[in-house]
């Protein structure tokens, strides 16, 4: 294998790695083994380069008869089956070394599947009470007849038996010197023990009544049984994280012995269903929560594993070398493929393997569960599929592939390395990868060969969907040839047929341009074909590292385009002050006009248009009336199901608590003139909005045109996030105003900082006072104590992990970047920065005062202070800020609403308070702000 960079030579004797259970390392091939006959050798070219670390054997002098020493340090005289071990035994394979232990992701995958039961386990028993009272009604029936003396001998046999079985278990790996996977159910029964006493707990304490009926039984002397089984949750963990369930006579033992202690303990009314179902979860989460925090032991199939399974299949493998993983954004995409070999024969062509285990195969299952959620219209591959599954369908697609007509790899065997990996063993390929291909030898016929592949493919309505660089190979001869069929489909339908054209298109595209790109598609599919496609020209459409590869490009655009007006701001700033030495000062007006004139000039030079976009405009030219409009691929956005879930979650708990609350009552005694002061001061927060920004800004810029912004900041907040429409509205509302982009950005984000730091000034201060009104001493809350050391914890964190201080400083110093210069330049105007810390001041004072006048419409003012109103309104706008949905909707409702009942408020008051407040400052602003951004972009202001 070939080693990485860092890597040293190591075998696998020198591993310490232990074959998977059902693997042993076969040896070479016998005549009495039966083995089957060794394929015709396929010819195949050579790599252009010798492959580095190639280990070969060399020839063994004869030794005398009767001899039965070894070489090497093992000391082993006998082969796997015990007989004498011959040369294709002690083949030495150049590695890399492999970790002791690893973090499995499908341990993830289980542990996020039991985490999802307990929930969804949790939600049936809160809200379908009726359901989990029926379901032990007639289970009590169904097992009332069972006779009294069987569910006795039968309690008493699983209850031994459930504990005995753990040891035995123990016993036996411990003979087997699996020691590690011992200490591993150990700690995970500890762990399971604890979270049962932890759930127990909550149950019997604070869960709802629905959930604690769900779980528990009437006991004697008044108590009710536990919710959790403390001895058969532990045990569940135990056996989960040996192993146990990997081994058909344990697990068939263990699980007859679980289901016999739970049916006798549901017969003697000690549990219920859910009850156990409830332990079994807990102990299978708590056991794969273990394993992927402290890693399982490694049983990935070593390089022996692999000869000794190409032996099984009729090869003499000499050598075997490691092929590279790729860089950049490709290493995201074939991480899954598994790990692919050069194994050079004793005799014939050399071939590459390709070997899958269950760990690879699960790497990107969120990401293909995801892609199968919020993708309509496009089949995509199983999110679990079992190695068979997989290595039948890449098999049939390589096959297919071939009878196609089209250049693709030759797979020639395939076989299974023990239980837990596949091979896959291919003619060997001696080309590049298109990636790896210079741009300058991209021909138009290497680019109409790659077509023809795809036509030919097309032609059987066989999807590839993985037409990326890394997929296509150019043998010596310059001939294309497909590989990595794994995620190909058969019977594909015609949406994804046209994604298979839109992806060679960018892929093509990003090496040898737009225009050389469709002109070669063109010239073998025909234009209809290729206009047929430009629906689906779109990020989503394509792969991971076409879309990394572009955002880079975006990246790159946008420095070139903001370095280019930067360069023409300065040109002409130089230009006015030389014409300004020798004529007449022009006056301040027609000096923004001119320098706005010249940034939308180099702007407009300087931009650029993505690959996408130039595709699309090539097709056009070959077939005007072409459908351009994209199709909706997305049956839901990232952004909408997490404003869903958030507004769902919100809506609930706002629900739950309008359900007890009499709002006839409360409206008539409402006090009117209370809410016209609400109104009142939540129009004076829009003057003090234009305050906070203007602050900022040295330049001039209408005020009363930026209060009208700051009320159509009340309509964007409505359709994004609190904290992005306002932010996005203000910069380019700077920019159209006159402001160059740089600074217009400065300006924004300036007030945002000192936005930020008056929030936390005045929380703090607030909290103080509010921990003060009620002790004669001028000691601090507990709250504002718990917040500080929450923060100290935090940023000790943040300094203490590498990659999160990274993050955080390159995103300080980006911020300060921008910021500091402008601030320099707003400290040389007093009235100004006065002018932007007062208007921030007045901000909060005004919400302040619309939430105490909406406190004081129903007959709350005199329950709590101002400084406990100031802390409730400070920290609710704080997560509102935060939540990813529109106007922080259900954010801020729920936590205004807690605040004000922690504070002393009734319940009825508060919400009926809280309601108001985001009448008046959320809701009824919208439609003034509505019109508002339609004026303003009727004056092209925004």
């Amino acid at each position: 294998m070939i080693r990485d960079q860092e890597e040293t030579d190591v075998t696998t004797k020198e591993q310490g790695v232990s074959p998977p259970d059902g693997a042993a390392a076969d040896d070479g091939a016998r005549p009495d083994d039966g083995a089957a006959p060794r394929p015709d050798p396929v010819p195949a070219t050579r790599p252009e380069t010798p492959p580095k670390a190639l280990s070969k054997v060399p020839p063994k002098a004869p030794r005398p008869e009767g001899d039965t020493s070894t070489d090497g340090e093992s000391g082993d005289a006998e082969g796997p089956h015990g007989h004498a071990s011959t040369a294709a035994d002690r083949v030495e394979v150049d590695e890399p070394l492999l970790a002791a232990r690893v973090h499995r992701p499908s341990d993830l995958v289980r542990l996020l599947v039991g985490i999802l039961g307990i929930a969804v386990l949790l939600a049936i028993a809160a809200f379908a009470h009726g359901t989990t009272v029926g379901l032990e009604e007639d289970i009590s029936k169904g097992t009332g007849q069972a006779p009294d003396l069987l569910i006795k001998v039968a309690a008493l046999v699983s209850s031994i038996a459930v504990l005995l079985l753990p040891v035995a278990f123990a016993i036996e790996r411990l003979i087997k010197r699996d020691g590690l996977r011992i200490a591993d159910g150990v700690l995970a029964a500890v762990l399971a023990h604890g979270v049962t006493l932890a759930t127990d707990l909550w149950v019997s304490q604070a869960a709802p009544d629905t959930i604690q009926d769900a779980l528990t039984r009437p006991a004697g002397g008044g108590a009710l049984t536990d919710p959790v089984h403390g001895y058969l949750a532990p045990v569940i963990a135990y056996m989960t994280a040996v192993g146990m369930t990997r081994r058909p006579h344990w697990r068939v033992a263990l699980w007859v012995v679980l289901l016999l202690n739970a049916l006798t303990m549901l017969v003697n009314g000690y549990t219920t269903p859910f009850s156990i179902i409830l332990t079994v979860l807990i102990g299978w989460s708590v056991a794969y929560g273990t394993l992927y925090a402290v890693g399982s032991p490694n049983v990935r199939p070593t390089g022996q594993n692999l000869l000794a399974g190409l032996r099984r299949v009729g090869f003499q493998p000499v050598s075997a070398m490691r092929a590279e993983m790729p860089e950049g954004p490709e290493a995201t995409e074939v991480s899954d493929r598994g790990r692919r070999y050069h194994v050079t024969l004793e005799d014939g062509p050399p071939l590459d393997v390709t070997v899958v285990d269950r760990e690879q195969q699960a790497q990107g299952f969120f990401y293909r569960v995801w892609r199968r959620l919020t993708l309509r219209g496009i089949t995509t591959g199983r999110s679990l599929q079992s190695l068979r599954q997989a290595l039948e369908q890449e098999a049939l697609l390589a096959y297919a592939a071939i009878a196609a007509g089209a250049n693709a790899q030759k797979l020639i065997a395939t076989s299974e390395l023990g239980p837990d990996a596949v091979m896959l063993v291919y003619e060997h390929l001696g080309g590049r990868t298109l990636d790896s291909v210079p741009d300058e030898e991209i021909t138009d016929e290497l680019s109409r060969n790659a077509w023809e592949q795809v036509r030919a493919l097309q032609s059987r309505r066989i999807a590839h969907r993985r037409l990326t660089g890394d997929a296509l190979v150019v043998d010596r001869s310059g001939n294309v040839i497909l590989t990595d069929l794994r995620g190909g489909e058969i019977a594909a339908g015609d949406l994804v047929l046209r994604m298979d054209i839109a992806q060679l298109l960018t892929t093509l595209g990003l090496r040898v341009g737009a225009e050389r790109s469709v002109a070669s598609a063109v010239s073998v599919l025909g234009p209809d074909a290729v206009a047929d496609c430009l629906p689906l020209l779109q990020p989503i459409a394509l792969s991971r590292s076409t879309r990394a590869t572009l955002r880079k490009l975006a990246r790159e655009r946008a420095e070139r385009q903001r370095e280019a007006v930067l360069e023409s701001s300065r040109a002409a700033k130089a230009a006015r002050e030389a014409e300004s030495a020798t004529s007449v000062p022009a006056s301040a007006a027609a000096d923004r006009k001119a320098e706005k004139r010249a940034l939308d000039d180099a702007l407009d030079g300087a931009r650029e248009e993505d690959l996408l976009s130039q595709i699309r405009q090539q097709v056009l030219l070959i077939r005007p009336q072409a459908p351009v409009e994209p199709a909706r691929l997305e049956r839901i956005r990232p952004r909408t199901l997490v404003s869903f879930i958030a507004g769902a979650f919100g809506a609930y708990f706002l629900l739950t608590q309008l359900a007890h609350v009499d709002f006839a009552t409360i409206i008539a005694e409402a006090q009117w003139g209370w809410v016209g002061a609400a109104l009142a001061f939540s129009a004076l927060t829009y003057f003090a909005a234009a305050m906070s920004l203007l602050g900022f800004v040295p330049e001039r810029v209408s005020f009363l045109r930026t209060v009208v912004a700051q009320v159509a900041g009340s309509f964007v907040k409505l359709v994004a996030p609190a904290a992005v429409g306002g932010v996005a509205l203000n910069t380019r509302f700077l920019q159209r105003a006159g402001v160059r982009p740089g600074l217009a950005v400065a300006s924004v984000g300036a007030s945002q900082l000192f936005g930020l730091a008056s929030h936390i000034l005045l929380l703090l201060s607030f909290g103080y006072l509010t921990g003060t009104e009620k002790t004669p001493e001028m000691t601090p809350s507990r709250a504002v104590i718990a917040g500080l050391l929450t923060v100290a914890v935090l940023v000790l964190v943040v300094t203490a992990v590498p990659f999160m201080r990274k993050f955080v400083v390159t995103r300080v110093r980006a911020l300060f970047a921008g910021v500091v210069p402008r601030m320099l330049d707003v400290l040389q105007r007093p009235k100004k920065l006065m002018t932007g810390i007062g208007g921030m001041l007045l901000l909060t004072g005004c919400f302040v005062m619309c939430l105490d006048a909406s406190i004081r419409a129903f007959g709350g003012g005199e329950a709590i202070s101002y400084a406990s109103i100031a802390v409730v309104f400070l920290a609710g706008n704080a997560l509102g800020s935060a939540a990813p949905t529109p106007g922080g909707m259900g954010a801020v409702e729920t936590t205004l609403t807690l605040g004000l009942i922690a504070a002393g408020l009734e319940k009825e008051v508060a919400i009926s308070a809280v309601l108001l407040f985001r009448l008046m400052t959320f809701w009824l602003p919208v439609l003034p702000g509505w019109i508002s951004f339609n004026f303003l972009t009727r004056k092209e202001a925004i």
